[in-house]
């Protein structure tokens, strides 16, 4: 039976690194295998993922338009139609996120649209309401509560 802690490389498996710059007898001085001047001969001179060899960068060539507004409120929406089918008659966001309704997780507050019908009486807190979804829970019995946030 042989010992599994003697065992070594098989032959060739290991190859010892270039030294580099170490005078001409190694072939890879004086230069060290970079050639001549050049960008790539420089100290730190690798390119970017987004360099395009000296050509006009495309995120450059394309023209901007518009305004993106960094101030907008972003929502979670649900229609109420959907709402409707749930059994749960105090609905909140956690609720909404039980049923995958909702991504709480980016932070984005939620909003109830209008979409579809309510068919019973329940009470609905989220972030923000259309009108006509505020009227339709209304309409059906039901209570509408504004969070904060």
């Amino acid at each position: 039976m042989s010992d599994l802690s003697k065992l070594g490389r098989p032959e060739g498996a290991h190859r010892s690194r270039k030294r580099l710059g170490r005078g001409p007898g190694s072939g890879l001085g004086k230069t060290s295998g970079k050639g001549h001047k050049g960008h790539k001969a420089r100290t730190g001179g690798q390119t970017h993922t987004w360099f395009e060899g000296g050509q006009m960068p495309l995120q450059r060539r394309l023209p901007k338009r518009g305004f993106k507004n960094p101030f907008r409120n972003v929502y979670e929406i649900v229609n109420v139609g959907v709402l409707s089918r749930l059994e749960e008659d105090e609905v909140t966001p956690e609720v909404m996120q039980t049923h995958h309704l909702v991504d709480l997780g980016k932070g984005n507050p939620v909003k109830v649209l209008g979409s579809g019908e309510v068919g019973r009486k329940m009470t609905v807190k989220a972030h923000a309401f259309s009108a006509g979804a505020k009227s339709k829970i209304e309409a059906a019995g039901g209570t509408v509560e504004q969070l904060e946030g």
